[in-house]
């Protein structure tokens, strides 16, 4: 019976009730937006480390990466060690890098700079690592004598793609060896570091390069982020490896960038969120007290103080679901209309290029706006209808 009377008490006072739904729908609709831009940056910038340097992880023999070794080679992996086969034959795992890390020397026939170089396979590579941002050229792949340069580098040796470049370094005995490679593709990662210094060769030149058949480490891509804590359990049972993860490689760009925007992100959508909640509850209390002789009739006709609260409340309630109903759905339509090219964003923490960011609304945020619309109304009403009802008969009835 309530429930009867409260629906027709909304349809009765319209212009109110849609007062209250334009107020909860707005409100609603900015949260959902703003979670959803929030997501959008935290996942692009996982997604940049993952697809275009470090994979979800990587595989080293067990302390490698604890300290400097005087012959590191000595701690590198043999690729057809049984190990590494079980490894490629996981159910969680879908990419196998091998890889090399190396300082070497740049020669373009004129000036020699130094970098930081990378033994990849390149085939498998360009199938996993597809957001390096390749501005020249393409990304390395079944090119054998091919070498891809950050914008930095390539400015500063004067080479554009299809120019030779020769690469000097000590071999593991410390003889000076040479490759002679040509230019594939020119990256702009943003980090200036990375790209003033990096490039990427074969794998197979590496090691020729180094005269070695080993591999210093071994990053893996997964078919799923959630599958990491499962490899990295298996990895270390066995006592020779350990497995480190992305944001642990990435510390500086990834994981101090993303603990710095969710800090700022966290504050800014306390602030929404209590602007939100008092809107809400604005509003609802400015009706509540416009429905003063409505009110005082209920009560002048028997009915208890509970029976109008109650009453009161299930409208709310009513109101506060459906405006946020609304506003979940607008936030939808917006996002499929106005802001479906993306947006664009300045520079971020720790990179020197703009970015195109796209809102990713998260239907795990949903039960997370209903409640802050259906508490906001409902404790609005609350407070408000509290307040009227202790006022004495006479005076509600006269507005």
């Amino acid at each position: 019976m309530i429930l009867k009377f409260s629906i027709r008490n909304i349809w009765r006072q319209r212009s109110r009730a849609l007062a209250v739904l334009a107020t909860v729908a707005l409100g609603i609709s900015a949260l959902m937006i703003y979670h959803g831009f929030n997501a959008g940056i935290m996942n692009q910038y996982r997604d940049n480390t993952i697809r275009a340097r470090f994979g979800h992880g990587q595989v080293n023999t067990k302390g490698y990466r604890d300290q400097i070794w005087d012959r590191p080679w000595e701690r590198w992996i043999d690729p057809s060690s049984p190990f590494v086969e079980e490894l490629k034959q996981r159910p969680e795992v879908e990419f196998v890098f091998p890889r090399i890390s190396f300082y070497a020397l740049l020669n373009n026939g004129e000036k020699t700079l130094s970098g930081a170089g990378e033994g990849v396979d390149g085939i498998s590579e360009s199938q996993f690592f597809t957001t390096l941002n390749v501005i020249e050229g393409k990304i390395l792949s079944d090119e054998e004598d091919g070498i891809i340069l950050g914008k930095g580098l390539a400015e500063a040796l004067k080479v554009k793609v299809g120019d030779r470049v020769t690469v000097l370094a000590n071999t593991n005995a410390g003889s000076l060896n040479a490759i002679d490679v040509y230019v594939t593709g020119i990256f702009f990662a943003g980090m200036k570091n990375f790209d003033d210094t990096f490039f990427r060769i074969q794998l197979s030149k590496a090691q020729e390069l180094l005269d070695t058949d080993k591999v210093e480490t071994i990053a893996l891509g997964l078919k799923n982020l959630e599958d990491w804590p499962i490899i990295e359990s298996w990895v270390a049972a066995n006592k020779n490896f350990e497995a480190t993860p992305f944001n642990v490689l990435d510390k500086v760009y990834y994981q101090n960038s993303v603990d710095f925007l969710q800090a700022q992100f966290g504050f800014i959508f306390i602030v929404i969120v209590v602007i939100v909640v008092l809107g809400i509850f604005n509003t609802v209390s400015t009706i509540i007290q416009e429905r003063k002789g409505e009110i005082g009739n209920l009560r002048a006709n028997g009915d208890s103080h509970n029976e109008v609260m109650t009453l009161l409340l299930t409208e709310s309630l009513l109101l506060g679901f459906a405006g946020a109903t609304i506003g979940i759905v607008l936030s939808y339509l917006c996002n499929w209309t106005l802001l479906s090219q993306g947006i664009q964003m300045p520079p971020g923490p720790g990179i020197t290029r703009q970015f195109t960011t796209f809102v990713e609304l998260q239907a795990s945020f949903i039960p997370v706006c209903y409640l802050i619309g259906i508490f906001s109304s409902v404790i609005g009403t609350a407070m408000a209808g509290k307040r009227i009802l202790k006022l004495p008969i006479t005076e509600l009835l006269r507005g």
